[in-house]
């Protein structure tokens, strides 16, 4: 419903529609039913959940009812827009025991030019009191974002404002993109396209800004024991397990089948790049 300029979605997809909210409860308890203990609410916006509906509801009530489901362990949600995440939804993140604090947030670009161009409706000022706001609120929260390289008009000035807002905010995961061509949106008629050996020259600087970020928040979990939900065998070494924290940092340890599927306390023993080394706390 953004209609983003960058975005063929709404061309492609129309508008938002929202499920009943019994729907997505009923479904919910179905699959813990079936021994699923997490579930991921997905919405090409998440927090415009309620509108088109005859019940008045918000994204926060519904988040609410669904941490009231017996058995259900974790809940997870994406996408949020910036422009609508209401302290109303990081305050039932901060109060309901069930919900992951684990945000991901897209900013797109650091520069309010730039944003403005998009169609992005909230600034640079903005969107980083807004992450303040979710710090203060839920201490141990991790970040993730989506970010766009090489946006029609583009200047230097505009790229270096992405990277500083990328060193301040300091996400845990970062999604980068270089900026290609859909037909039918505005951007694609828009003059001043950025040449690919410039968007590729910026790409890489950006990911060495956020991969650096990363490897920060990585190394602080060093020492610290968290809850991690064993979802199988690594995929890069089959000998041992892997999971996810609350906060969605990827975790690899040592430990039998019979642990798959459960949650388990592990300490983690070594940060590295992308993930973590971790000992199963006994």
């Amino acid at each position: 419903n953004n209609f983003c300029t960058y975005c063929i979605v709404p061309y492609v997809r129309g508008r938002e529609r929202s499920r009943k909210p019994e729907d997505i409860v009923n479904e919910i308890r179905e699959l813990v039913g079936k021994g699923y203990k997490e579930v991921t609410l997905l919405g090409q916006n998440v927090n415009s959940y309620g509108k088109g509906l005859e019940e008045e509801i918000t994204f926060d009530k519904l988040l609410r009812r669904i941490n009231e489901i017996d058995g259900l362990e974790r809940i997870r949600f994406m996408t949020s827009h910036p422009k609508d995440l209401t302290l109303d939804v990081v305050y039932a993140i901060r109060d309901c025991d069930k919900i992951c604090e684990q945000i991901h947030l897209p900013v797109q670009s650091g520069s309010n030019r730039i944003l403005k161009e998009m169609n992005r409706h909230y600034t640079k000022e903005q969107y980083i009191e807004l992450a303040k706001t979710i710090r203060r609120e839920i201490p141990d929260v991790t970040f993730s974002t989506d970010l766009i390289v090489g946006f029609p008009g583009e200047t230097e000035e505009d790229f270096n404002e992405t990277l500083e807002l990328v060193k301040e905010v300091r996400y845990d995961a970062a999604f980068t993109y270089i900026y290609s061509r859909r037909n039918y949106t505005p951007a694609d008629k828009m003059e001043n396209q950025i040449p690919e050996e410039v968007k590729h020259e910026r790409f890489k600087r950006l990911l060495e800004i956020s991969n650096a970020g990363i490897a920060v928040g990585n190394k602080e979990a060093e020492g610290k024991t968290y809850e991690v939900l064993v979802e199988g065998f690594s995929k890069n070494d089959d000998s041992k397990l892997t999971g996810r924290t609350r906060n969605n940092r990827l975790v690899n340890f040592e430990g039998g089948e019979e642990l798959i599927g459960k949650l388990i306390n592990v300490k983690i023993v070594k940060a590295n790049s992308f993930s973590l080394l971790g000992e199963v706390v006994k």
